[in-house]
C-alpha cells in the first residue's frame, strides 16, 4: 500500500470513527469482514494518532478556521484536517508540504465544491504560524 493509500484509509477510518464513535481497531476489524480491507501500519498510526490528540487538534482547527465554529464543518472536512495536522505536527519525517497537499487531493476526492481550498487555506495558515 502506498502512503497515498494508507492516508485515504486513515481518513476513511477517522470519517467513520465520527459516525460509529468506534475504537480505529474495531472499525477496521468490521472493514475487512465486510469488505476484505486490510490494515496498513502507516494508516493505523495515522488514524490512531488523530483519535489520540484530538483535543488539541480540535483546538487548533478552532483557531484556524476563521469564522467557521468546528460544527459547521462537514464530518469530511473534519476528518481530513484532523489527519493533516496529526501528520503535520506529530510525524517528522514528512514535510507539512506534502501533508497539506495529501490533504487537499483527499478534499477533492471527497469533499464538496469548497473543501479543497478551505482545507488548503486552514493548513497553509497552521503552516505560516509555526504550528505544525
Amino acid at each position: 500500500m502506498t502512503r497515498r493509500e494508507a492516508r485515504e484509509l486513515a481518513f476513511i477510518l477517522l470519517f467513520e470513527r465520527s459516525f460509529s464513535g468506534e475504537t480505529i481497531a474495531e472499525i477496521l476489524e468490521n472493514a475487512g469482514e465486510a469488505r476484505d480491507i486490510i490494515g496498513d501500519v502507516f494508516a493505523l498510526s495515522l488514524a490512531e494518532g488523530a483519535v489520540e490528540h484530538t483535543e488539541e487538534i480540535n483546538e487548533i482547527i478552532s483557531a484556524n478556521a476563521h469564522n467557521w465554529s468546528r460544527e459547521r464543518l462537514s464530518r469530511v472536512a473534519l476528518a481530513i484536517l484532523r489527519l493533516a495536522i496529526y501528520e503535520m505536527k506529530w510525524v517528522e519525517d514528512i514535510p507539512v508540504s506534502v501533508s497539506i497537499n495529501e490533504a487537499v487531493e483527499l478534499a477533492k476526492l471527497y469533499g464538496g465544491d469548497t473543501d479543497a481550498s478551505f482545507i488548503n487555506g486552514v493548513l497553509g495558515g497552521i503552516a505560516r504560524r509555526g504550528e505544525a
